[in-house]
C-alpha cells in the first residue's frame, strides 16, 4: 500500500510542466521544491522493503491501477506490481524517480525500434530534429567531437535553414554530463556559447544556426552523479528513448521512438533535470502530447505503411540500395518510414557481396578513423551466411497499435560513494519484474552485476522461471573491478551457475556473450570491434517498460535477429566464460572468474578510462 500523501500526488493533474505552463520564468527546480519538498530524505533499504510479490496486497494493487494515466487499455496485474513497487519507492522523496509523480504512469505507442549500430539511431534523431517545427530537447551522458555528433550538429544547421525559410525560430535545449570543478558548488552550469563550440564538442556557433535559440546545460553530481539519461524530445510530440550517448564507439545499441502521453512525462523529466529558468522560454510548454493527436497516426504516409499486421523489414528491398545519410552527404527523409527504407536497404548485398558481407560493412562504418568501413584487428568475420529471412533489419516499424500502459522510471544521479541506500524507483519496477515473473526473464546488458539483482534472479530460476542474460563480453572489465562494482561478467556468471545445486537448475539459467550478426566468437569489448550497448529487459514476453506483448515480441525477434548470441554465445556453467566450441579455449582478452590479488589497480586505470570518455556507459 502506498501512503494517502503519495497517492494524491500521484492521483493530481500537479506536475513540473503543469507548474511551469503557469509560469514560463520560473525555475523547474524550484517549482519541483515547492511541490514535493514536503518530506525529507531517508535511507531506503530496498531488499527489506514490502514488495508486490507478497501476497495480500489487492488494495495497493488497485491504488496502482488509480494512480496512472493509462488511457483506455489496463495495465496488465504484472505491470501493475512493478508500477506499485515505483511508486513505494518514492514514499520519502517524490521526485527520486525525476519525474512529477502524477506523469509516471501514462501510455504511449512505439511507431518505430532501431536495433543498430550508433550511427543508425543518431541518423533517426537527426531526421527528427530536421522535422522539428518549434522545439528540440535533447539530453545525452557524453558528447564528444565525433562522426555521431556530426550527424546531430548537421541537423541542427539544416534545421536552422529549414526554420528560416519558413521565418520561425526553433528553441533547442541540450544537456550534457562533462564534469567540471564549478560543479562542486553548483550541479548544473550554464555553457556559453565559446565552450559548446570548442574543439571537444563543436556544437554549432550561434552564427551556424542564426535562426536556432540554443541553450547547453553541463549537469553532474560530484563525485560520483553521473548524468546518464540519454533521450529526446521534439516538439512535444515525439520522445526517443536509447541506449547511446554521442560518440563514435563499435556498440549495437537500442531506441524507441515514442509518441503519445509519455512523451509529456519525458517532457517533465527534462524539465527536472534542466533544473534552471529557460531563456527562452519553451514554446510547447502549454501544449501537452496528451490534448494532441498521435502524430504516426496522423501522418497518412505513416497510417497508410503500418495499417496492416506485417513489421516493415529488410525483405521490402523494392528501391534497392538507397544513398546513405553520413555525416558528410547528409540525406533527410519526409517520415520514419521513409528513413527505414533507407536505412534497412544498407544491408542488403551489392554486386559480389554476400549478406554477411553486407552486415559486416555496415557493422564497420562507425568513426572518423573509419569511413570506408574497413577494419583489421580481427580479419574477416567468421559467422555462417545470412539467409534473406534471417537479414539483419536496423529499423523496425511496428504495425499500427492504440496506446499501451507505459511507466516513466528514472533514476537520479547519486554523488555519494556507495549505492545501497537510496531510493531508486527503476530499481523497484526491475526487481518486481524478476520476483513476480512466471514464465520467462530476458536481460540484455553490457554488465550485470548488480548486487540486489543476484540473489533474485537465483531465486527465480530455482521456482523454474527460464533466465536468459545476454551480457558482453570484457565491458569496462578493469573499472568493474573497482571496489563496491562487484565484478566483471564472467565472475558474476560464475557465482551464479556455483549457486545453482542441479544440472536442471543451471539449464534454467542462460547466459551469453553477445556475438555481432556477422560472428560466431565473442569479441573482448578491449579490441573496440564489435561490442553491445544495448540495455532492456523483458519480463513474461508482456513487459518491458511497456505492457504490451506485441511490442515485447517485436523487440526479443528484432534482438535476435540482428545479432548471432543466442546461436554461438552462450557460456560455460563451470566457469561463466564463453569457451570455443572446436579448441575449448575462451577468448582472447578475457579475465576468467579469478582476476587476481591486485585486480583493483586495474580497476583505478578503468575508472581513469571512464573519466576519459575512452569507458563506456
Amino acid at each position: 500500500m502506498i501512503s494517502d500523501s503519495l497517492y494524491q500526488l500521484a492521483v493530481s493533474d500537479k506536475s513540473v510542466s503543469s507548474e511551469l505552463a503557469q509560469n514560463p520564468k520560473e525555475f523547474p527546480g524550484q517549482i519541483a521544491h515547492r511541490l514535493f519538498s514536503n518530506r525529507k530524505p531517508e535511507a531506503v533499504d530496498e531488499s527489506r522493503q514490502s514488495s508486490s510479490h507478497e501476497k495480500g496486497d489487492e488494495a495497493g494493487l488497485q491504488r496502482a491501477l488509480n494512480s496512472g494515466k493509462w488511457g483506455e487499455q489496463r495495465p496488465s496485474n504484472l505491470f501493475l506490481k512493478c508500477y506499485l513497487d515505483s511508486l513505494r519507492s518514492l514514499e520519502n522523496q517524490p521526485l527520486a524517480g525525476v519525474v512529477s509523480p502524477s506523469l509516471m504512469g501514462s501510455s504511449g505507442v512505439v511507431p518505430l525500434t532501431i536495433v543498430s549500430t550508433l550511427p543508425d539511431i543518431n541518423r533517426h534523431t537527426a531526421n527528427c530534429i530536421v522535422r522539428a517545427e518549434k522545439e528540440v530537447l535533447l539530453a545525452t551522458n557524453f558528447w564528444i567531437h565525433s562522426d555521431a555528433s556530426i550527424l546531430i550538429t548537421n541537423a541542427l544547421r539544416e534545421l536552422s535553414r529549414r526554420a528560416g525559410e519558413r521565418g520561425q525560430k526553433v528553441v533547442v535545449k541540450i544537456i550534457y554530463d562533462r564534469g567540471s570543478v564549478k560543479q562542486v558548488y553548483q550541479n548544473h552550469q550554464r555553457v556559453p556559447p565559446s565552450e559548446w563550440a570548442s574543439e571537444k564538442v563543436k556544437l554549432p556557433a550561434p552564427s551556424d544556426i542564426p535562426n536556432i535559440r540554443m541553450e547547453v546545460i553541463n549537469y553532474h553530481r560530484p563525485v560520483l552523479g553521473t548524468f546518464h539519461a540519454k533521450f529526446c524530445v521534439i516538439d512535444r510530440k515525439i520522445g526517443l528513448l536509447q541506449s547511446n550517448n554521442v560518440q563514435d564507439n563499435d556498440n549495437l545499441e537500442m531506441m524507441m521512438h515514442l509518441e503519445g502521453p509519455i512523451v509529456d512525462s519525458m517532457y517533465d523529466t527534462f524539465l527536472v533535470c534542466w533544473d534552471k529558468r529557460f531563456d527562452p522560454a519553451l514554446p510547447t510548454i502549454g501544449s501537452p502530447a496528451s490534448q494532441r493527436p498521435i502524430p504516426s497516426h496522423d501522418s497518412s504516409a505513416v497510417v497508410a505503411e503500418t495499417s496492416g499486421s506485417e513489421i516493415i523489414g529488410s525483405s521490402q528491398n523494392q528501391n534497392g540500395i538507397l544513398s546513405e545519410s553520413t555525416s558528410s552527404d547528409p540525406h533527410y527523409d519526409l517520415d520514419l518510414v521513409e528513413e527505414a527504407k533507407r536505412v534497412n536497404s544498407q544491408v542488403h548485398p551489392r554486386p559480389n557481396e554476400t549478406r554477411r558481407d553486407a552486415t559486416t560493412r555496415h557493422l564497420n562504418k562507425r568513426t572518423l578513423a573509419d569511413k570506408d568501413g574497413s577494419q583489421q584487428s580481427h580479419g574477416q568475420p567468421d559467422g555462417p551466411d545470412i539467409t534473406e529471412e534471417d537479414q539483419m533489419t536496423p529499423y523496425i516499424v511496428l504495425p499500427r497499435h492504440d496506446p499501451v500502459p507505459m511507466a516513466m522510471v528514472n533514476r537520479e544521479p547519486n554523488g555519494s560513494p556507495g549505492n545501497s541506500n537510496y531510493p531508486v524507483p527503476q530499481n523497484a519496477a526491475w526487481l518486481a519484474g524478476i520476483n513476480n515473473a512466471e514464465k520467462s526473464i530476458f536481460i540484455q546488458t553490457p554488465n550485470m552485476n548488480a548486487e540486489p539483482l543476484l540473489e533474485p534472479l537465483l531465486n527465480a530460476v530455482k521456482r523454474g522461471i527460464i533466465v536468459t542474460a545476454y551480457v558482453t563480453l570484457g565491458y569496462n572489465d578493469s573499472g568493474e573491478l573497482l571496489p563496491g562494482q562487484n565484478g566483471t561478467n564472467e565472475m558474476i556468471a560464475h557465482r551464479l551457475y556455483s549457486s545453482l545445486s542441479s544440472e536442471e537448475e543451471k539449464s534454467r539459467l542462460r547466459i551469453h556473450n553477445y556475438v555481432a550478426k556477422d560472428r560466431k566468437t565473442p569479441i573482448h569489448n578491449k579490441f573496440k570491434y564489435r561490442s553491445s550497448h544495448v540495455k532492456v529487459m523483458i519480463v513474461d514476453e508482456t513487459i518491458a517498460i511497456q505492457d504490451s506483448p506485441l511490442i515485447c515480441k517485436i523487440w526479443r525477434d528484432a534482438i535476435e535477429r540482428n545479432q548471432n548470441t543466442h546461436k554461438f554465445g552462450h557460456v560455460s556453467s563451470e566457469d561463466g566464460c564463453w569457451h570455443d566450441p572446436e579448441t575449448g579455449q575462451i577468448a582472447d582478452g578475457t579475465i576468467g572468474p579469478d582476476p587476481g590479488r591486485f585486480s583493483w589497480a586495474k580497476g583505478i586505470v578503468g575508472a581513469v578510462q571512464r573519466v576519459r570518455g575512452a569507458g563506456g556507459f
